[in-house]
């Protein structure tokens, strides 16, 4: 006979949700930031292809606009191993990887960066209703 904690229904808890957002954050908000700390670099040419490389990684590794928001970025990432730990598959991957859409969309619009109108918002708040009915599945 099965234990009572593999029988037990899934719930998840509000630090389940906090963690998935700051991963969805911390993703998304950084995603413009190396975007634009980036700038340049398809400008680099070199004699070989060794040399390439080496102006590319260059670069990207002198550019604290870039270096700063990828290390963000991948912190993020280890938030997002650590609440996988603690919470459902099904669950997390949805939720981290659509909200990471959201945050992009809002934290590029806020540094000002040109988007399609309505097509945009509608997206976002498809998105946003999809995580919201994934949620309320788990948790009641």
């Amino acid at each position: 006979m099965d234990s009572p904690e593999n029988t037990a229904p899934a719930s998840v808890d509000i630090y389940a949700v906090l963690s998935i957002l700051l991963v969805a954050i911390m993703w998304g908000a950084t995603n413009p930031f190396i975007k634009r700390g980036s700038i340049g670099y398809n400008e680099l040419k070199a004699d070989s292809k060794l040399g390439q490389l080496w102006l590319e990684v260059r670069f990207l590794i002198t550019r604290w606009q870039y270096v700063l928001p990828l290390v963000i970025n991948q912190l993020g990432s280890i938030v997002y191993v650590l609440t996988l730990q603690r919470t459902e598959l099904s669950l997390t991957v949805p939720m981290a990887n659509s909200l990471t859409f959201v945050f992009t969309a809002i934290t590029a619009r806020l540094l000002g960066e040109r988007q399609s109108g309505w097509k945009i918002y509608c997206g976002m708040a498809l998105v946003i209703l999809g995580t919201v009915i994934c949620g309320l599945d788990k948790m009641l």
